[in-house]
């Protein structure tokens, strides 16, 4: 299998890599238009800020490559956000693929933001993943989240409701880091390379 994972000014990038180093499966880490649009399946992870990343994927032209990709692709934290339509981190026009909006968490009763830690999934009774994730804990980083709506694939709870993953049509997404949830996270990757 051709994996490329999508090299942007994002951080947090080789853990993709070596998660996938542990199931055996090497990945082309690559910014290149053309080695993208060649790949069996894409990863397009992150951790960074929404406004600064786009304007950089905007000056590479890798906003049309992502938008233009029929092959499998997974957003991850960042990438899942970007993904959608709009985001309220520094109002943020998006690549619109995923017609959503990602919203700042507004705590109600104390809570701490970013939500960082482990917390469950919810899985919709459509979900792209297996149903032995129903309930299982996976591991978040994040100030933004992905309002719940007809791609939501599983949710999750902190201060509200909100989508952990989504998808729509080849495009799949977490807003979780399965590289950083122990064997919940490797069988999540799994399922995406096994699509």
């Amino acid at each position: 299998m051709n994996l490329a994972v999508i090299q942007y000014n994002a951080g947090n990038i080789r853990s993709v890599l070596f998660a996938l180093d542990r199931l055996g499966v090497k990945a082309d880490l690559t910014g290149d238009p053309d080695r993208i649009r060649r790949a069996d399946k894409v990863i397009f992870p992150g951790v960074g800020e929404a406004n600064t990343t786009m304007r950089f994927l905007r000056e590479k032209g890798l906003d049309e490559v992502i938008r233009s990709l029929r092959q499998p692709v997974l957003g991850i934290c960042l990438g899942m956000q970007l993904l959608c339509d709009h985001s309220e981190e520094n109002d943020t026009e998006c690549l619109g693929i995923i017609p959503q909006h990602v919203r700042l968490f507004r705590p109600q009763s104390g809570e701490k933001v970013p939500h960082m830690g482990w917390n469950t999934l919810e899985l919709s009774p459509d979900s792209w993943l297996g149903s032995d994730l129903q309930d299982q804990f996976v591991y978040f980083v994040h100030s933004y989240y992905v309002e719940p709506g007809p791609y939501t694939a599983a949710s999750t709870h902190y201060v509200q409701p909100f989508s952990s993953v989504v998808r729509k049509d080849n495009f799949y997404a977490t807003q979780f880091h399965p590289e950083k949830s122990g064997k919940v996270g490797e069988a999540i990757l799994r399922t995406f390379l096994d699509i």
